[in-house]
């Protein structure tokens, strides 16, 4: 057998493969490490019966990042959306200062986001609490779900809108039944991607979270902060890099039936 050549370009990519997911796999190992240190002291799963017995701080961190993520997400790509088809079926004059405008969240620094939405917060007299999340998460989304359909829609064939309509259709029903469909692979991709950068996000939420609606990442810094890296944490981000592996895969299968249709 010949012997093959020397890849540049394939050790690369095992290089990058092995720096992404190296990490998890520790992490992940080390959750059923039945010792606090980072010496193996045995197999054993008592840290997730702690995680579902008595990590009730996680828990509503986790529940909060949830709900945040859903309600911000679907806000995001609805706006995203709506805001994306009119930018690329309408003519005004100022259309290139309001979509630079919208991207700006996305190039701002997140710090910056963070404390310029905590001065106007504080400014309106506005409590911090669940909103002020979700309005922060809302904004620094909505560049990103708005990106994502800009994209499909460059790639629209707009002679199916004239048949439909030759055939009779308003624009309400264009809307709904030939635009909204033919978008949706983008529109999918915008919502997932929303909810991923609504519950990894860190310093903006750091900044406008008040009393009660700490997001997961805050509280696991709160709690890292005090004592360390918990192997509760860490049984709970095997779950969560489950979960996403399950989702990520349930939408890969959506996108391919959408496609199919």
């Amino acid at each position: 057998m010949k012997r093959r050549p020397f890849s540049l370009s394939l050790s690369v990519y095992a290089f990058s493969v092995a720096f992404l997911f190296l990490p998890l796999l520790i992490l992940i190992s080390y959750s059923f490490n039945e010792g606090k240190t980072a010496a193996w002291t045995g197999f054993s799963f008592d840290w997730y019966i702690k995680l579902f017995t008595g990590s009730k701080d996680l828990w509503r961190a986790f529940w909060n990042s949830i709900s945040i993520a859903m309600a911000s997400a679907v806000t995001a790509t609805l706006i995203g959306t709506l805001g994306a088809i009119g930018m690329n079926w309408y003519k005004f004059r100022i259309k290139s200062y309001v979509r630079l405008v919208t991207f700006m969240p996305l190039i701002m620094p997140e710090i910056i986001l963070g404390v310029s939405l905590l001065t106007f917060f504080t400014s309106m007299r506005f409590q911090l609490g669940w909103v002020s999340v979700f309005v922060a998460h809302t904004t620094f989304c909505l560049p990103f779900a708005f990106l994502m359909v800009t994209a499909r829609l460059e790639e629209f064939d707009y002679s199916v809108i004239e048949a439909a309509r030759d055939l009779g259709a308003n624009e309400r029903q264009t809307l709904l039944k030939v635009i909204v469909p033919m978008t949706m692979p983008g529109i999918v991709s915008g919502f997932l991607t929303a909810i991923t950068l609504s519950m990894e996000d860190f310093v903006t939420t750091f900044f406008v979270a008040g009393a009660g609606s700490s997001t997961l990442p805050v509280t696991v810094f709160g709690q890292m902060t005090k004592g360390g890296i918990s192997p509760v944490i860490n049984a709970l981000s095997t779950i969560l890099i489950i979960g996403t592996v399950m989702l990520s895969l349930l939408a890969k299968n959506f996108l391919k039936y959408i496609a199919a249709q």
